[in-house]
């Protein structure tokens, strides 16, 4: 029998289908429509991106879904999966507790010998870099519609900035687009605030 807070949790909570579609719909139209990474849209366009939609609802089973994902890509032909969206939107949807989170997930890595193999970027809802007031356009670089979790290949990441003359001219660009956008430009592109 569930309780009346599990019913809730059942009824504010979107089909796994419904988050992957979101998912999509904010990397098609932020992270690759605004260019927000330059190196996202071949993996996206190739079919190399793996979504997968966590159902964990404590930050012991996420970090248990982690590592099985993360050794799954490791074993994974880069050809075929080249990175992986752990997307959970059932647990750390507090933005402090998600950034708390991240030390264990890096330590994870660690702990499976990952290290300098893979690495794991960050995003939630509530994104917000040290410094900046909450609704700071500068946070919504690594704003998604849920708590995501981006397992990459260390080589990828090297191979998509030798490139690049200068990788921090990304953040600046970033900046400039999202402060001529706005958050009403934010919105306006369909993604959530």
């Amino acid at each position: 029998m569930n309780s009346s807070n599990d019913n809730n949790t059942e009824m504010t909570s979107p089909a796994p289908s419904q988050v992957q579609q979101d998912t999509q719909f904010w990397l098609e139209k932020a992270v690759i429509g605004l260019n927000l990474c330059p190196f996202a849209k071949s993996v996206h366009v190739n079919n190399r991106l793996r979504y997968v939609v966590s159902s964990a609802s404590t930050p012991e089973d996420l970090l248990k879904e982690l590592a099985r994902e993360l050794l799954a890509l490791n074993r994974a032909d880069p050809d075929e999966i080249e990175t992986t969206v752990l997307i959970h939107p059932q647990v750390l949807t507090d933005f402090l507790d998600f950034n708390d989170f991240l030390g264990a997930a890096d330590a994870l890595v660690e702990d499976l010998e990952l290290a300098g193999e893979l690495q794991i970027a960050s995003f939630h809802p509530q994104y917000q870099f040290a410094g900046t007031e909450p609704e700071d356009i500068s946070n919504y670089t690594n704003r998604s519609p849920y708590p995501t979790l981006h397992l990459l290949r260390e080589s990828s990441i090297a191979r998509a900035t030798e490139t690049m003359a200068d990788t921090d001219a990304i953040y600046e660009a970033n900046m400039q687009t999202l402060e001529k956008l706005g958050i009403e430009g934010w919105t306006a592109l369909g993604l959530k605030r």
